[in-house]
């Protein structure tokens, strides 16, 4: 189940009045673990064993950590959770691309004999939705406990609620248990939801998804799929829909996300900020899927040493967590290289070419910013690397696509963009509206949008990492 499918509103809306009906918290908790283990369970219910299995086995580190009386033994049970969790997302994830990698190599040796060739011997294994972020999120907490920085909870309907939160367990924002937890031990109240901006952001979120990404998913399939046959301006007019395709696709689930979680009663971590708004690619992953790169800066970047040990180890701790942020995102070369693309940029940036970047005036800083993030986008929607360079070397072909629809939809994203910073002047104006006014622009609204939804339904981009 998905947020654009047409069940999703009737499953929302019955979870919703069902969740402000009960009166106790706990009886709250159940019903939204229930829902949530549903609302997951529709892909494939075999999934749901693996997060039960997370859960305990975090729920049993972070009690274990919690009560040891040596650091040693603390450190065997933060050993158990990170061994556990990134084993399972390891065999599901990356088993196969290594097996496969291993046996090209071979190939290239001229091993076939030893029965290394590529060919046979791969798992097969079937990818769970969203594994990378609840992996992620279970990671958090056992960290954290370790760390000292949380009290292991000793409620395993919390823990589990935690990991399994519906409106973001498959897309995220990865969230943290230190902000997610405190909230479930302090009771919800339906006075302090902001229905309305609540509302106003899912539809935003719908728009982004359904609207301009799927529309935009037909050129940009059509464009990767056979490159060499159109013309040049066709093969960037794609790639520049890729952008918007990505951008409209995963901020739209995360807008989603966050007002089904608001609704609700939670609040979930702010993910985008106007990402192609950047003056640098320093500056875009400030912007950019801000819930995972601020994890990799906290539990990676900095446990590294971060900036503080001299620019060598500098420039070699950002290329580590490029180079796993890539693989995070899929098991295949291109994600590598783009991780590895974009830790680049980032090291040319706290060098001299940082301080010269910072001369230039902010349309040109923005110009580089997008270009840059543009080129990396290539690597990584094409299926291999002999795609990504047939579409930026090979003599352009005689088909065209309809550039001025196509480019519509750039300047309609560009335009969302800097809705973030008009927000809270939108949100003053909304509330300032009498119900039925409310209810009118709302349902116009919502009318425009179904008006405008593309024919062909996209699975959100973002549910096979």
């Amino acid at each position: 189940m998905n947020f654009v499918e047409a069940r999703f509103p009737f499953f929302f809306l019955a979870v919703f009045l069902l969740h402000w009906a009960l009166r106790g918290e706990r009886s709250r908790k159940r019903l939204l673990l229930v829902a949530s283990y549903t609302f997951y369970g529709a892909w494939d219910a075999r999934f749901l064993a693996l997060i039960v299995f997370s859960t305990l086995v975090d729920y049993a580190a972070g009690l274990g950590i919690a009560d040891a009386r040596s650091t040693r033994k603390r450190r065997a049970w933060l050993a158990l959770s990170l061994c556990v969790n990134l084993g399972v997302l390891g065999a599901f994830k990356y088993a196969d691309f290594f097996i496969e990698s291993a046996r090209a190599l071979a190939q290239r040796l001229g091993l076939e004999a030893y029965g290394l060739a590529p060919g046979s011997g791969t798992l097969d294994w079937l990818l769970p939705v969203g594994i990378s972020f609840y992996t992620f999120q279970t990671l958090s907490y056992s960290i954290d406990v370790y760390r000292g920085k949380l009290r292991a909870t000793r409620n395993l309907l919390d823990l589990a609620l935690f990991v399994g939160f519906f409106p973001q367990l498959v897309a995220g924002p990865i969230v943290r248990a230190a902000d997610f937890l405190p909230q479930l031990r302090t009771p919800r109240r339906f006075g302090n939801v902001a229905v309305r901006a609540a509302l106003w952001l899912f539809l935003i979120g719908y728009f982004k998804k359904a609207c301009v990404a799927d529309n935009a998913a037909r050129v940009v399939d059509a464009v990767f799929a056979a490159p060499e046959q159109f013309t040049l301006a066709s093969r960037a007019l794609g790639a520049a829909l890729y952008a918007v395709q990505i951008y409209g696709d995963f901020s739209g689930y995360s807008d989603m996300a966050i007002a089904c979680a608001a609704l609700l009663g939670y609040a979930l971590p702010e993910n985008f900020r106007a990402p192609y708004l950047a003056t640098s690619i320093t500056d875009f992953w400030r912007r950019w899927h801000i819930s995972l790169s601020t994890w990799f800066r906290d539990y990676l970047y900095i446990p590294l040493g971060g900036n503080r040990a001299g620019r060598g180890r500098t420039a070699r701790n950002l290329l580590i967590v490029f180079l796993l942020c890539g693989l995070w995102h899929g098991a295949k070369w291109t994600f590598v290289i783009w991780g590895l693309w974009h830790g680049l940029f980032l090291i040319l940036e706290r060098s001299g070419a940082g301080r010269l970047l910072h001369v230039l005036p902010s349309p040109a800083r923005r110009l580089y910013a997008l270009l840059v993030v543009l080129l990396g986008w290539v690597l990584f929607r094409a299926d291999d690397l002999s795609s990504a360079w047939s579409l930026l070397s090979q003599p352009g072909g005689e088909q065209t696509v309809a550039a001025a629809s196509a480019w519509s939809l750039v300047i309609v994203v560009l335009f969302l963009a800097q809705l973030g910073a008009a927000g809270g002047a939108l949100q003053a104006r909304l509330d300032r509206l009498r119900n039925e006014r409310f209810a009118l622009c709302y349902g116009f609204a919502v009318a425009l949008v179904l008006s405008l939804i593309s024919l062909d339904h996209q699975a959100f981009i973002y549910f096979v990492f």
